[in-house]
């Protein structure tokens, strides 16, 4: 009786669910519904996803250099070399390396990712990283392949790697984010090695061909408990033979020099390499995903200066607050230099 109260409860919920960038097929009996999908509910929601996505990046892309939208269309993202001149990037490495601020880690299998948020503290402290953040062919770039105006959380994002026998890291494991699209970019202020365990990414997969939409139909019918805990909430782990099947070419890694941006439509399918050898790397770690079926470009209010690098403190301290009902994998670590070992 209680289990059936509390479906008709939350069935206005899950039924509202559908018209955001929910994806989650454990949570939400609709969305993870066999007989629904099998009449087409997962992939009619891809491909309306899919088709306000190139409308809002059709009304976008003049604001794009036309080399980056071109190698973004084609691959799902683009890598820039240089994209800050070397006598500025050098200060602003050095400034980066040398803030002190407070810091939160997770580690996942061997490997611990710690984030200190860009706010309005180290902005003050570090006018350069307000400027670069702030420059304009980044930023058209970033709204083009998030397909909105909208500000990215952004942070200063060390990962340490080799750090003991932590068990599978499942951010190596081939996957797509969700079913729609988001924005990803890395700018590392370190070069990344093949053996350091590069950004990896297939070629071409952030395009919904009829293979990736017979992939998604299928993966809609599998049984969300019998699958692997992150591909029942909405993150796909696929295999080199799924690339086969979709007429992909293998997961390619991209070994960078040091100041090298990369901006990724997460919707493809990427991993972050194993790394063979211990170590950490630095980089600017931007983060943009919003409801994907909405028509407007704009319209974020927390976009707006003065919220925008507010909110990963707010959204931090929200989760520390309600821990016990929504989690809190990023746990407070003090304050720190973003290259401090321990």
């Amino acid at each position: 009786m209680a289990s059936s109260f509390v479906r008709i409860l939350m069935a206005p919920v899950w039924l509202l669910q559908l018209a955001t960038g929910a994806k989650s097929f454990l949570d939400n009996p609709l969305i993870g519904s066999h007989t629904l999908n099998r009449r087409g509910l997962h992939v009619a929601r891809v491909r309306l996803a899919n088709a306000m996505c190139l409308w809002r990046r059709r009304r976008l892309a003049k604001a794009v250099r036309v080399d980056w939208r071109e190698a973004f269309d084609r691959d799902g993202f683009v890598a820039i070399p240089n994209i800050i001149p070397d006598e500025e990037f050098a200060a602003l490495r050095d400034a980066i390396l040398g803030y002190v601020g407070d810091a939160r880690e997770m580690q996942q299998g061997d490997a611990i990712t710690r984030r200190m948020a860009i706010d309005p503290a180290m902005l003050q402290a570090i006018p350069a990283l307000r400027r670069l953040l702030d420059r304009r062919d980044i930023r058209a770039l970033q709204h083009y392949v998030a397909s909105y105006r909208t500000t990215p959380l952004h942070y200063i994002q060390t990962i340490v790697s080799k750090i003991g026998d932590g068990g599978d890291d499942p951010q190596e494991t081939m996957h797509a984010d969700s079913f729609h699209a988001s924005l990803k970019s890395w700018l590392f202020l370190n070069p990344v090695a093949i053996e350091d365990g590069p950004f990896s990414y297939v070629r071409g997969s952030h395009r919904f061909t009829p293979e990736r939409l017979d992939w998604e139909y299928n993966r809609s019918l599998a049984d969300p408990r019998a699958i692997d805990r992150l591909s029942a909430r909405g993150s796909p782990r696929i295999s080199a033979r799924d690339l086969e099947v979709m007429h992909l070419p293998p997961l390619e890694k991209m070994a960078v020099a040091a100041n090298t941006l990369v901006v990724a439509d997460t919707v493809g399918f990427h991993a972050r390499a194993p790394s063979t050898i211990g170590g950490e790397r630095v980089e600017i770690w931007s983060y943009a995903r919003r409801n994907p079926f909405l028509p407007w470009l704009g319209g974020d209010l927390l976009s707006v200066p003065g919220l925008a690098e507010r909110r990963i403190g707010w959204v931090w301290a929200l989760r520390d607050r309600f821990e016990s009902l929504i989690g809190q994998p990023w746990k407070p670590v003090g304050r720190r230099r973003p290259a401090d070992c321990d």
